[in-house]
């Protein structure tokens, strides 16, 4: 935090992590993506209106976003666990793995352009958006089975990608356990509770690597707005609830186009931004 960042800020951003906060629970409990795909938009998007370096607020963004998800996966978790959907041999499998691809994929993003970032996350997003909207999914008695090399570079994968674009993992580990053959329930519930081995970590990491930078809002501890998260978690943690429940109680073909079509818009507008700001 420096003193020559506009304190004008703070308003808007407090609207903006309101409003975050509850869609982000809703989505975190209905699709298990943990509630970033909503949060790092806004708050990337608020703190272009309040004028702040474009290779900065995207780092800002996915930090706040990813110590938001430790609180939300807790949450939403739970839930899906109390349901019976969340695999927990999966769960212990993946783990060591994701947590690399978070400490590596927090890494990188610290120290490249944060328009790089917001290109990964557009990118990203639009890939998975067209897979769920287009595939059907593969529901089988039995998930199809993979070799222990190809769990962990999927884990490392998918953790990097997490940490780069500010998200629970459910973006990425849907789909892919989706196309494995796990029921969409069983894979969002598994991808929510992954949320708190994405987000720890990478919350680490990105508040120690920006620890002495210049230009970042008020109350800032590194990249993390801590303002944003004392307001966005409660939100987050309660529609999370909400949201679960609502993932168990509508058809899985809804729930994939629901998937795809927020994740298609939020691609579009982050690429306008992109494109807008000239790179």
């Amino acid at each position: 935090m420096t003193a020559s960042f506009d304190w004008s800020i703070l308003a808007l951003l407090l609207g903006v992590a309101v409003a975050a906060g509850i869609g982000g629970g809703i989505l975190a409990g209905l699709l298990g993506v943990g509630g970033g795909i909503v949060i790092v938009p806004a708050l990337y998007l608020s703190l272009g209106l309040a004028d702040m370096d474009p290779a900065l607020r995207m780092q800002v963004a996915v930090a706040t976003s990813l110590a938001t998800i430790v609180f939300t996966a807790l949450s939403s978790g739970r839930s899906h666990h109390r349901k019976g959907a969340v695999d927990m041999a999966l769960l212990r499998r993946w783990a060591p793995w994701i947590v690399l691809g978070v400490v590596l994929g927090a890494l990188l993003g610290s120290v490249v352009d944060g328009r790089l970032m917001v290109a990964v996350f557009a990118v990203v997003a639009s890939a998975v958006a067209v897979n769920m909207l287009v595939g059907r999914g593969r529901v089988a008695p039995e998930p199809r089975t993979a070799p222990p090399a190809a769990w962990a570079a999927a884990g490392i994968g998918a953790g990097a990608v997490s940490a780069l674009m500010g998200i629970g993992g459910g973006t990425v580990c849907v789909p892919l356990l989706s196309w494995l053959g796990y029921d969409i329930r069983r894979a969002v519930g598994t991808s929510a509770a992954l949320g708190f081995l994405i987000g720890a970590p990478g919350t680490i990491v990105y508040m120690v690597s920006g620890l002495g930078q210049t230009g970042l809002p008020p109350f800032s501890l590194g990249y993390v707005n801590l303002l944003a998260v004392a307001i966005i978690t409660p939100f987050t943690m309660y529609f999370a609830t909400w949201g679960a429940r609502i993932a168990h109680a509508i058809p899985m073909r809804a729930l994939r186009i629901c998937f795809g079509l927020f994740l298609a818009a939020t691609a579009i507008r982050m690429a306008l931004d992109l494109w807008a700001n000239g790179t």
